[in-house]
């Protein structure tokens, strides 16, 4: 891959979990569940480290993040979560789930391309958070279905 492409790929993510981070903290400060709050909060702090992992890793080679992770990402991250916390449960764990899926997708892309350590390494372990956050949402979404159900 060449540097150019993976900078921007890089950017992308940077961009990505920015947004990310700023989703959960505002649903988090929304949640009326403890334990949901307390979820979502752990969740931002690990997209949080995603995004110090992945602004050194830039810096690294020589760049800077791109702008639209620094300014715009956190806006569309809170305003995402303000516009989803006006909504249920289930549509807000739906849409993290989403989320979640999307950034796996590429983050899976990004690792077929990339053979150079430690940054292989680090797309991995990026790849399995967010996948261990879908996997949470998805088993808290279907507890609320069990929940509904019995009704």
């Amino acid at each position: 891959m060449d540097q150019q492409a993976l900078m921007r790929s890089l950017n992308w993510f940077y961009s990505l979990e920015v947004e990310q981070v700023d989703l959960y903290r505002t649903q988090a400060q929304a949640a009326t569940d403890i334990y949901l709050q307390q979820v979502l909060t752990r969740v931002a702090a690990i997209e949080q480290e995603h995004v110090i992992n992945l602004e050194a890793e830039i810096r690294r080679r020589g760049a800077t993040p791109t702008r639209l992770g620094a300014v715009i990402a956190p806006l569309l991250g809170m305003a995402a979560g303000t516009v989803l916390n006006w909504t249920n449960t289930r549509i807000v764990l739906w849409a993290d789930i989403t989320l979640e899926e999307k950034a796996m997708a590429d983050y899976k892309r990004l690792i077929l391309k990339v053979a150079e350590k430690p940054l292989f390494d680090l797309l991995w372990d990026h790849l399995i958070d967010e996948d261990l956050h879908t996997a949470w949402f998805s088993n808290k979404l279907k507890e609320l279905d069990r929940v509904a159900r019995r009704s």
